[in-house]
């Protein structure tokens, strides 16, 4: 950007601002530089994201949404840091910065199993995102344990390797020797188990014994491989609430066609977001 631009009064200016629904509580300054009213200004995507967002390679493996992030949204220094439901807001508030505030879904009802397009007023839905508390403590005899957010970078690579795991699974059929057969379908157990340790141990910020306090990942990890199943279970389980409260509460639809009504959840794929 040139200073001295005499076109500089036509370059594009922000949109809208909005509000982290965490506070920028989970980050420091290197992550949020954030404004004094705690509202960050949003500027509607240019060109140049336009085409980023359409690079498939560097969407699937982040890169596209953190420059179109950065481009958007300035104050965000780091995006790869923000938690989920951060994320998630903030590309909700480029799409509205972008798209005059609105966007589409397409739901097909279970009823009539027709397809209708839905045009959703995204702001309040920006507003309504509610931070997660992670300060509640899970007990578990003389263990504490205490859960945190994933950041971006840390789904991103879960998600990355999630989707190896399925090109694996997809070629077993490839496999006539049923010795090889089996041998694949163990190491691909075994890989999946390590993968769900892995997302599940990231989300633990520490847990807490009568003598210390534990935040070495390998050392939780390998807690988490070696416990008894009724821990593992009830660990796997806070982990598994506390992700699912981050997800945007479902959409009252009304079928055109059928009248019927029924609840559709919106997920917000990033792979996809900005097609």
């Amino acid at each position: 950007m040139l200073d001295n631009n005499p076109l500089k009064q036509y370059f594009r200016r922000p949109s809208i601002y909005f509000r982290l629904p965490s506070d920028a509580q989970y980050y420091d300054a290197a992550v949020v530089n954030m404004p004094v009213n705690r509202e960050l200004p949003v500027y509607p995507m240019t060109a140049i994201d336009e085409m980023t967002a359409r690079t498939p390679d560097a969407l699937f493996n982040g890169v596209a949404v953190v420059e179109i992030i950065k481009s958007c949204v300035p104050n965000i220094l780091d995006p790869w840091q923000l938690n989920s439901i951060d994320l998630d807001a903030t590309l909700l508030a480029i799409k509205a910065a972008t798209n005059d505030g609105t966007m589409s879904i397409t739901s097909t009802c279970p009823a009539c199993t027709e397809q209708s397009d839905y045009e959703l007023n995204i702001m309040p839905m920006v507003s309504n995102m509610k931070n997660i508390d992670y300060n509640e403590i899970l007990q578990i005899r003389e263990l504490e344990i205490k859960f945190r957010p994933l950041t971006y970078v840390e789904t991103n690579q879960n998600g990355l390797e999630q989707f190896q795991m399925q090109k694996i699974i997809e070629s077993m059929n490839s496999y006539e020797d049923n010795d090889k057969k089996r041998e694949v379908i163990s190491d691909a157990i075994k890989q999946l188990n390590d993968i769900v340790i892995k997302i599940v141990a990231g989300t633990i910020d520490w847990i807490k014994t009568p003598e210390t306090t534990v935040v070495d990942k390998t050392f939780i990890i390998d807690f988490l491989n070696n416990c008894d199943k009724s821990t593992s279970d009830v660990i796997k389980n806070r982990s598994v609430e506390l992700r699912s409260k981050n997800e945007l509460p479902p959409l009252d639809v009304s079928c055109p066609e059928c009248k019927h009504q029924y609840k559709q959840q919106i997920v917000l794929n990033v792979t996809d977001f900005f097609a």
